[in-house]
């Protein structure tokens, strides 16, 4: 039920669920004319600064830059990758695909190079209310890998696990069990923050593998320093800004419920 919740709930305080409840409440209070009116300034308000891309690409920064790419003079025994960048072969697919996040699995396939003999552990279970059908983000991570000439002995998998919290918690237990020292996290730069400190909660000492950013530093100071169209362009709501915005927001929201359960 925990794990319903958390992914259903938050779905009324993101950007675009927010509006709809604010609008619901404007028009089942149409006859309070104050009270609608003030629901729709508010929606209008959450949809114009929560869609633009000065927020955007400031909360996407302040999570992707707090750690730095993998360093170049590290050496690993081990790579964790977490779930959530494939997409199983249901029909009408015709094999397992990657998603947004796909570059979790290339970058991992890129360091398994860089380090043969260390194993990859791919972690990510099926979560029973979505249609997922009989695989699990690990195993289909493991068919992608293969497909990148990735041995499958090199390869363990974790498929116990419906949130990060418990990416954490079984990948820790393989971990410690197999004697890992320096394990390499791969997983979103977005998701760096909370993943690294999960696994340190449980007692696993990792080193960030960030991938998949969505805020360089050419577009970081192309923001600040827009041609007047492009001021105008990035204050107008769009999709892909709601989207970035409420991916931050998952990640802030997770890191406060995760600390009021002690998780971190």
């Amino acid at each position: 039920m925990f794990i319903f919740l958390s992914k259903f709930l938050p779905l009324f305080i993101y950007p675009v669920g927010l509006v709809c409840v604010l609008i619901l409440l404007a028009l089942l209070f149409w006859k309070r004319t104050r009270f609608a009116k003030f629901a729709l300034i508010v929606a209008f308000l959450t949809l114009f600064i929560g869609g633009n891309r000065y927020l955007a690409n400031t909360l996407a920064r302040s999570l992707e830059w707090q750690y730095p790419p993998l360093p170049d003079d590290v050496e690993l025994d081990a790579i964790v990758v977490l779930g959530g960048s494939t997409e199983p072969a249901l029909e009408p697919r015709q094999a397992t695909e990657i998603n947004a996040a796909g570059d979790r699995v290339i970058y991992a396939a890129m360091r398994s190079r860089e380090f043969p003999n260390a194993k990859i552990l791919l972690s990510g279970g099926d979560i029973q209310f979505l249609d997922q059908g009989s695989t699990t983000p690990a195993s289909d991570m493991a068919d992608l890998l293969k497909m990148m000439d990735v041995t499958e002995s090199a390869m363990i998998l974790q498929d116990r696990s419906q949130n990060t919290y418990e990416d954490a918690l079984f990948s820790c237990e393989i971990l410690k069990a197999e004697g890992f020292q320096n394990v390499g996290l791969v997983t979103s730069a977005m998701h760096i923050p909370r993943s690294v400190a999960l696994f340190e909660k449980q007692g696993c000492k990792v080193i960030a593998a960030p991938t998949d950013y969505s805020i360089t530093t050419a577009a970081w100071q192309k923001t600040w320093r827009p041609s007047p169209g492009e001021f105008v362009i990035n204050l107008v709501p769009s999709y892909s800004n709601l989207s970035q915005v409420t991916k931050c927001m998952k990640e802030y929201l997770g890191m406060f419920v995760y600390r009021l359960r002690g998780w971190l």
